[in-house]
């Protein structure tokens, strides 16, 4: 990796400005671009609330976390704002493989002059506490216990990681920056929906400064999100199609949320469907591949009916074709 370590931030970018968010807030931000900062996605939209407190986490270094359904976006979100500040940006993911090794570092033999010598190799965290990274932690609630506590130590602002195989104390660099995402908020797998999420002890969940939720956007930003990602529907037929599958969409949230259903349609499902929809040219062909086929088959009559409702069509999943054919 390049070594960044000695750049910082300078300028000031104004919220209002590059968010379009009515804030006077002003954030620090990069000249340049760095090979770790983010690509700009100009089809993205920003929650205002959501994007106010990431904000917060980079001008104030509070430890912003993001909950919220899946598919939502939430390291996207993160990113984005990144990609506008030009700051670089690593993200980690929490899964069941990752280990304290990989986080904290690992000695390892190399060779030096043609003999084979050990030396300390640095992991993410303490690599970037020495930079001016902002560090996303992906699925934070799904971390191994012995992982978590790794983390706790930098959760603090001024905290100071210890690296006992060096007997080395690393001071966070000014600019470092800590955020991370999760489906539960530490909660466990409370609906079934998330299996593999861990019950996160209290008191890491506590030195969190800021938890902001990332809910689902509104029917007209989702359209303008499906439309940007699979421009060919942006025209008056793919418009119409497009508000058909974002109702099918809010209806399966619906479902989720009075226990109907076990899953739910995310934006990414509805980009999936939306994409396949251009293989396939078939709009009910393309939602069985895309959605259907991943719902309890005891559920499916419900989601076909949703479907129903928005198309008019009736699916061969439908309890009417069903019934009929008894």
């Amino acid at each position: 990796m390049t070594d960044i370590s000695q750049i910082q931030p300078d300028r000031m970018v104004s919220v209002r400005e590059v968010f379009g968010i009515d804030s006077d807030l002003k954030v620090p931000a990069f000249s340049e671009r760095d090979d770790h900062v983010p690509e700009i996605d100009e089809a993205y939209r920003f929650n205002p609330d959501v994007t106010l407190a990431i904000l917060a986490g980079f001008t104030r270094d509070r430890r912003v976390m993001v909950q919220g359904l899946h598919g939502t976006g939430k390291s996207t979100h993160i990113e984005q704002v990144a990609a506008r500040l030009n700051w670089p940006c690593v993200r980690v993911n929490l899964d069941g493989h990752i280990s304290r090794l990989d986080l904290v570092g690992r000695d390892t033999i190399v060779l030096r002059d043609g003999l084979q010598v050990t030396e300390f190799q640095e992991g993410i965290v303490p690599w970037a506490l020495q930079r001016p990274v902002a560090l996303i932690f992906d699925e934070y609630d799904a971390g191994r216990p012995d992982v978590m506590f790794v983390i706790q130590r930098i959760l603090e602002r001024d905290g100071k990681f210890t690296l006992l195989d060096q007997s080395r104390v690393i001071r966070p660099h000014p600019y470092f920056r800590l955020f991370a995402t999760s489906n539960t908020v530490g909660l466990g797998n409370l609906s079934g929906l998330y299996h593999g999420t861990q019950v996160l002890n209290h008191a890491q969940i506590d030195r969190w400064n800021i938890v902001a939720t990332l809910n689902y956007l509104s029917r007209d930003e989702e359209m303008a999100i499906v439309l940007a990602r699979v421009p060919a529907k942006d025209n008056e037929p793919g418009r119409k199609l497009v508000a058909s599958m974002v109702a099918v969409a809010e209806l399966t949230r619906k479902g989720f949320a009075s226990g109907d259903l076990s899953t739910l349609m995310s934006p990414r499902t509805i980009i999936s469907w939306a994409e396949n929809c251009e293989i396939f040219r078939n709009p009910a062909l393309a939602f069985r591949l895309s959605f259907l086929n991943k719902c309890d088959e005891a559920e499916r009559s419900i989601v076909a009916e949703y479907y129903q409702r928005c198309f008019g069509v009736e699916l061969d999943e439908s309890w009417m074709l069903t019934a009929g054919a008894q």
